[in-house]
């Protein structure tokens, strides 16, 4: 996006999305279940279960960031939202009356969510880190540091990976244009793809599909013991969900461009 055209497209989809209630709430939900589902994990874990503290070599950054995993269906739903609503009410036809060039509504929307997870994102998981080194320090267990270089990335990256998340649910929404088939097909990349592959008998073709699968793979971000074991790398595995969020991406500008509306 260039020039005046393409503040006034980010500013148009900024407006739209502030002046849903669903924005907020879906928000709010991000950051309560990212918090909630961590503190619900580290709670209830106990260092009286190890021979002595220094032997627990639980992954506490992990288990804190357990809530990315929960909240990662709320900015499916709200990046959904953002593209199929307007289908839905119709001021889709508005809106690209307004900015023809459809790619450019499409990248304004991404900014303007992405942005949003972002923020949510960063809100959640320091939050679940702070909160799951405080009730894992006083269980017992040794934590590392919140700067250090192991955890910095699994909050950075724990961060990427709901924004991440968000862009293929957008991507989604634009093809498939309805709210229910958009969100059911998202949220089944996230959450059953997962369960489908945990069922492969064979353990290469299941590591093979843990490797390949955008929640496994990206949320493998989020370990820092033991990553030399983990079916792909941090990083690796946040290279795949963006290949996800690439292709959804591709694919919705294609349809959205094909398309009378």
């Amino acid at each position: 996006m260039r020039g005046g055209r393409g503040v006034g497209a980010l500013h148009a989809e900024w407006t739209k999305l502030r002046t849903l209630p669903s924005t907020w709430w879906l928000l709010l939900a991000t950051v309560v279940l990212t918090v909630a589902a961590g503190l619900l994990t580290t709670a209830s874990l106990s260092a009286a279960d190890c021979p002595v503290p220094a032997e627990c070599h639980e992954d506490t950054v992990e288990l804190s960031l357990t809530g990315v995993w929960v909240g990662q269906g709320a900015v499916v739903v709200l990046a959904v939202l953002a593209m199929s609503g307007e289908y839905g009410t119709g001021t889709i036809r508005t809106t690209l009356a307004a900015e023809p060039r459809r790619v450019r509504v499409l990248a304004a929307k991404a900014a303007v969510v992405g942005a949003l997870t972002v923020a949510a994102g960063a809100v959640g998981v320091g939050a679940s880190l702070l909160v799951g080194r405080e009730v894992l320090a006083a269980d017992g267990f040794a934590v590392p540091g919140l700067t250090e270089g192991p955890t910095l990335r699994a909050a950075l990256g724990s961060v990427l990976y709901l924004a991440l998340a968000a862009l293929v649910g957008l991507g989604t929404a634009t093809a498939l244009r309805d709210t229910a088939a958009a969100a059911t097909t998202a949220l089944t990349l996230f959450y059953g793809l997962p369960v489908l592959s945990g069922l492969l008998a064979d353990a290469n073709w299941r590591e093979r599909a843990e490797e390949l699968t955008p929640s496994t793979a990206g949320l493998a971000v989020r370990a820092t013991v033991g990553v030399e074991r983990l079916p792909i790398g941090p990083w690796a595995g946040i290279g795949v969900l963006g290949g996800y969020a690439a292709a959804a991406l591709l694919v919705g500008a294609l349809v959205l461009r094909a398309r009378d509306v």
